[in-house]
């Protein structure tokens, strides 16, 4: 019996599939999606065989994505969703300006460093030249503008004497992130030794202190 089979046995109301009947066909669609993504890249996955794998028709595919960069877009959603911290691990604590940007800035690195968030950065390295598309799927950075609408909302009201606000403020939001992630990434993709926990933690821990000194000085003359 197949996925779409199942689905069928449990009709609702009017013949249809159920809520979660109709959940769990979308969420095996996405993991078998993920998968062939990941493993083979985008130009070596077909939507033939990831309705095979799921056992479902090519149309009752396309009752649910009119093509590949839509289940792309969809599978980096998932991705992101995936990797941020659990609803109940608060993204802002701490007593100190500094404790509470090293705290996330761990929490986002954490993040960025994932093995299916680092796939995700090879395969998009890897194809987007011969793919442009993939820049749609990805949308304004996903999980990169959260982050610094994030960090901009803490810079202007919960570390005080900081002279950045508003555009500076979401400017050095951007800069920071850029700080804390693009080298520990760029070592764990290939570019060098990956990082150990403990030189993340010191990555960060020597990274925030560095950004808060800039930011203390931003609103002295030249």
């Amino acid at each position: 019996m197949t996925v779409a089979d199942d689905e069928r046995r449990a009709p609702g109301r009017g013949g249809r599939p159920s809520r979660e009947a109709a959940a769990q066909l979308g969420e095996k669609i996405l993991e078998i999606a993920t998968d062939f993504f990941l493993r083979d890249g985008y130009g070596g996955t077909s939507i033939e065989a990831i309705a095979q794998a799921a056992g479902m028709s090519k149309r009752t595919f396309y009752h649910r994505y009119d093509g590949k960069p839509a289940l792309f877009a969809a599978v980096v959603a998932r991705i992101v969703e995936q990797i941020r911290p659990p609803p109940n691990v608060p993204l802002l604590a701490g007593k100190t300006a500094a404790e509470i940007l090293e705290r996330l800035a761990g929490l986002m690195l954490q993040a960025a460093l994932s093995p299916r968030a680092l796939a995700l950065n090879r395969l998009i390295i890897a194809e987007s030249e011969r793919f442009p598309e993939l820049a749609t799927a990805l949308g304004p950075g996903r999980g990169r503008a959260e982050a610094v609408a994030l960090i901009t909302s803490l810079l202007e009201t919960r570390v005080e004497g900081l002279p950045p606000t508003g555009e500076d403020a979401a400017f050095a939001a951007g800069q920071f992130l850029q700080m804390v992630i693009s080298w520990p990434q760029r070592r764990a993709l290939g570019l060098g030794t990956p990082m150990s926990p403990a030189e993340q933690a010191e990555w960060v821990r020597r990274t925030t202190r560095l950004f808060l000194k800039g930011c203390e000085a931003w609103g002295e003359p030249d």
